[in-house]
Parts: structure tokens; sequence; C-alpha cells
């Protein structure tokens, strides 16, 4: 019995206890919130379901408790039910009922946990999107990392999840590309609007060697050649790092084509049709202000270019028209005012603005010896995605990056993270999955199996602990899918290894030599393989994998 299970338990003996006092039973949430005691001496979960709704149901709480423990005690799944303080409800499950847990687990295997919460959802997940003028920096790699986990989790409850990226191809800072390339192709300084670095100088080296006269004919044919080669070749790069790091996409949308097909001008007549958009000053204007943005945004400037919302708009168009119904945006620190502009925009198109969503995520710094590490070895003024694979490895750079909320700013301690300790938490969980493969193939040698275990001998506390924390593993992959937080499955895998570790202190899971095997050596045994099946989950949604030998 999951805690999910427990919810759904209490929920209707709360319920069914209302409707045999001729109380209103309409008052029962939807949810029931189940909860793991601070103290385990309080019972294996708890529940403050009377409390919530006694009052509203015309009764009290310590009354309502009572009826409720009473007919909880009637299920052969529940060992107790007690009433503490003003109405708390504190529970213990049953030997059968911790078992089936396992069982679950065992049955399910890579499918435990998944859920069907957004089996509705088709969602469109932006992430990265970085300019295709240099490599990634780090603030990209952060979504890199924290965006494919988030598409897993989504996927994991359910939702059909395309991967975009969106290729900003379209606007003066290709022309700056453009021109950094050619400079450092005529071994000319880098322009003062420019982009430096050895990667400029490697790419425009590409170009030449890929077409010899890149640098002929007038100023306008080679900065063409350079840019048409160069960010193809930049992009390439890109697309490459992503994969070596783990994250690939369904879509790579170039901004230049929404211009190139007419999407920017029909949203635009869209706008001027349905009296969104109107003209002042000489410039067409969105009344964005009308649908939750602080002011009126200029789509169309006076000079007759669009102004970069006027891709937005469209985009957003395009998103919703492909079929999606939902839109997650993943932006840097330094997007907060896309929050209101692209849900204006949506609406101002006839959208539903609630389905736009647009996500932060804060700065990332490495720090070596105590000490901010600021200089790329290839890129110059930034840090990138390369280099901090480099110096971690993808494992430990994914799950660093992943571990903690995108809200707050993150620094990277290089040589904690590089650590074969347990001080590094990405070790720690990988170390507790290769001791539970160790575990299972001294089993294989020892002729210990667990297909027909006896899961109801499992009474000791870290064995208890252990099932119901693996119990626990389908509300956290719902938690971290509806509040778009993937850092809630690395914290799971971490409380899950240290937990096994405890119960792989406390109870002897083998046979040891010259003793025979015993029925407590296959149920251990079974939930040795359940956990081990639950981490490999887990780190399978970060996006990190699960060794079998360290």
């Amino acid at each position: 019995m999951t805690p999910a299970d427990l919810a759904a338990t209490i929920k209707d003996s709360t319920v069914s206890v209302l409707k045999a006092h001729d109380l209103d039973a309409s008052v029962v949430p939807e949810t029931v919130t189940v909860e793991r005691p601070r103290n385990p001496e309080h019972g294996d979960y708890s529940t403050n379901i009377a409390m919530q709704v006694a009052k509203k149901a015309g009764t009290n709480p310590r009354e309502l408790a009572g009826w409720l423990v009473d007919e909880l005690a009637n299920n052969p799944e529940i060992a107790s039910a007690d009433v503490a303080g003003p109405g708390f409800i504190n529970l213990r499950l049953g030997a059968a009922a911790q078992g089936s847990i396992i069982t679950a687990v065992l049955d399910q295997a890579e499918d435990f946990g998944r859920l069907d919460i957004y089996a509705n959802e088709k969602i469109n997940l932006e992430f990265v999107s970085a300019n295709p003028t240099g490599p990634i920096h780090l603030g990209g790699t952060r979504w890199a990392a924290v965006g494919d986990s988030l598409g897993r989790v989504l996927e994991a409850a359910g939702a059909e999840v395309v991967r975009e990226y969106y290729f900003n191809d379209h606007g003066e800072q290709i022309n700056r590309f453009a021109r950094s390339l050619v400079a450092a192709a005529k071994g000319e300084p880098t322009p003062e609007d420019g982009y430096g670095g050895d990667y400029i100088k490697e790419i425009a080296d590409a170009v030449v060697a890929k077409r010899p006269d890149a640098l002929s004919g007038d100023a306008e044919v080679v900065e063409e050649n350079f840019r048409a080669d160069g960010v193809e070749m930049m992009f390439e790069h890109i697309k490459t790092s992503l994969h070596d790091f783990g994250t690939d996409f369904d879509v790579f949308f170039h901004e230049n084509s929404l211009f190139e097909s007419g999407a920017v001008d029909k949203s635009v007549q869209k706008l001027k049709d349905n009296g969104n958009l109107y003209e002042a000053d000489g410039a067409w204007w969105l009344r964005s202000s009308n649908f939750g943005d602080d002011k009126d945004r200029v789509v169309i400037k006076s000079d007759g270019n669009h102004a970069y919302i006027a891709g937005d708009i469209a985009y957003v168009a395009d998103k919703f028209d492909r079929g999606h119904t939902l839109a997650i945006y993943m932006l840097g620190a330094d997007h907060h005012g896309y929050i209101a502009r692209l849900r204006a925009a949506a609406a101002a198109m006839g959208y539903d603005p609630e389905r736009v969503e647009v996500l932060i995520g804060q700065m990332v710094n490495l720090v070596r010896d105590g000490k901010a590490v600021r200089m790329s070895k290839r890129a110059g003024t930034v840090i990138t995605l390369d280099d901090l694979v480099d110096a971690i490895g993808v494992d430990a750079a994914r799950y660093s990056l992943v571990r903690s909320s995108v809200d707050s700013s993150l620094d990277i301690d290089l040589a904690l993270w590089a650590s074969q300790s347990s001080d590094n938490p990405v070790y720690y969980v990988q170390y507790g999955h290769a001791r539970l493969c160790s575990i299972k193939r001294k089993a294989e040698d020892a002729g210990v199996t667990f297909d027909d275990a006896d899961l109801s001998l499992l009474t000791h506390d870290k064995e208890g602990d252990l099932i119901r924390t693996l119990g626990e593993f389908p509300g956290v992959i719902e938690s971290a899918a509806t509040l778009r937080e993937p850092h809630r499955v690395a914290r799971y895998a971490e409380e899950l290894a240290g937990v096994f570790h405890r119960f792989y202190d406390a109870c002897q899971i083998l046979p040891k030599a010259g003793e025979g095997k015993e029925p407590i050596h296959s149920a251990r045994l079974a939930l040795a393989v359940a956990t081990r099946q639950v981490l490999a989950n887990a780190l399978g949604l970060l996006g990190v994998t699960a060794p079998e030998r360290m």
C-alpha cells in the first residue's frame, strides 16, 4: 500500500463515516494528505483529514478522528490506527500491506512510479535555445540538464512531451557573429561589438577550409559566406555538445522560418483584425496591458521593422496551432519580463494564457579551492558546457545542475563533484545502486532467490523505513511533475540511498559463509532488488547512469 493508496483508503473511509452519521460528505477534498511522522514512534503515516473537514461537516475533529480510527481498524492492511492531539490520526501498516509495495516494484519494474495524471496533455517544452553565436554557457547548461529531466518527469506522469530548441537565426546577433568570423579569418582584431574566444578562430578557419574563396568578393558577400557556413558549424557543435550531455531535441525550430513563411505577417494581421494591435507615434503596438502585462509593447517599429516580440507572437501561436495543449518556456535569469508578455501575446491571439508557463533559471558559478572559475579554455569570456563536462564528467554535471531548485543561484564545487566519496551526492547514489547490483550477484552465487519470498517477515524498523521510502516514489514523481521541480527526484534518490545504506548496516541480507539459507534472506533480497529498481528509475529520470560496478 503506497501513500497514494492509503490516501485513497482514508478518503473513502471519511466519506463513509460522514454519511453513516448523516453529515455532509461533500466537504471531503479530492486529495487527502498523508505524511510520514517525524517521530517513527508515532506510526508509519499520519493524516490531518479529521481536522481539515470536521467543522465543515458539522462535528469536531477528535470525534471524527475516533470514527475514522474505528473504520480504518477494520482494514486488514492497517495494523493499527490511533487518535493523537487535537485530531491527528497515526497509522501503522500491516506486513502484507508493506509487502505489496515490494511486489508492485518487482512487477512493474521500470514502470513503477509512472502515472497518468497528464495523459491528455501534449506539452511543448522549450529549453536551452541559446543563440548560435558561441558554445553553450553555464546558464544554458543548467537548462539542458533541468529541461531534459523535466521532460522525462512529465512523460513519467503521462504527458506527451515535445522537446524543442528555438534556433535564434534572425537578428543582429547573427550579423555580429558573422563579422567576428570575417575578422578572425583576415587576422584582424575582434570587432568592438563582436564575439571573442578561440572557437571563433577555429570556425573561421573551418569556413575557409570548406570554401577557399570565402574572403573573395565585396564585404556583403564575404559576410554572408561566413554567416551561412559559420552559423551551421556553430550549431552543429552545440547539438553535438548537447547530445554528448544526454540531451536531445525533437524539434529545432528556426526563428527565421517565422518571417520567411509569412507567419509573422499573418499574426500581425490577425491582431490588427481583432483590435489588439493599434497604431500610435508611427508604430504598431500590442495591447498587452489589457492582458496582464505592465505596458503595451511595440510590434512594428516606426521604421517599419519588426520588434523582437513580433517573432514571439507568431511562435506562441505556432506552438498551439501544432496541437500542443501546454507551452512551457525555460528562460534565463534576465528574462523575467517575458512571463507577462508571452502570456499576453497568447491571449491577444485568442489562446488561453493559462496554458503558457515560463520558468526562470538563475545563474550558475563554478568554484575551485573556494574561488570562482571565470575563464574558459576555448570560449574565453564564459564557462561552457564542455568545460563543466571536462572537469567533472557528464553524470556529475547533470546531477549537480538538477538537484537544486532553479529559483536559486548555484555554486558547483568542482573538487567535491569530481571526488569519489559519500560527500559527492551523485557518487553516493550511484554507489548505492552498484552495491545493490553486487548483492544480487552474490545472491545468485549463494543460490538465494526471492520468487516465493515471504515478505511478511520484513518487520525490522530499518526494513519498514526502506519499504515506505520505496512507496513514496510515485508521489515524488507527481509533485516533481506538477510543480515543474525535477530536483525533487534527485533529493529523493539521495534519501533512498541513505535509507538503504542504513538498512544494509542493520540487516544481514544474505547468509554468512557457512550459514544456510533462511526465508528472511529471500525476503531481504526481494527488498534489495526492489530498491535497486527504484534507484535506477530515479536516476533515469535525471538522465544519469546507474552503474552496476564502481
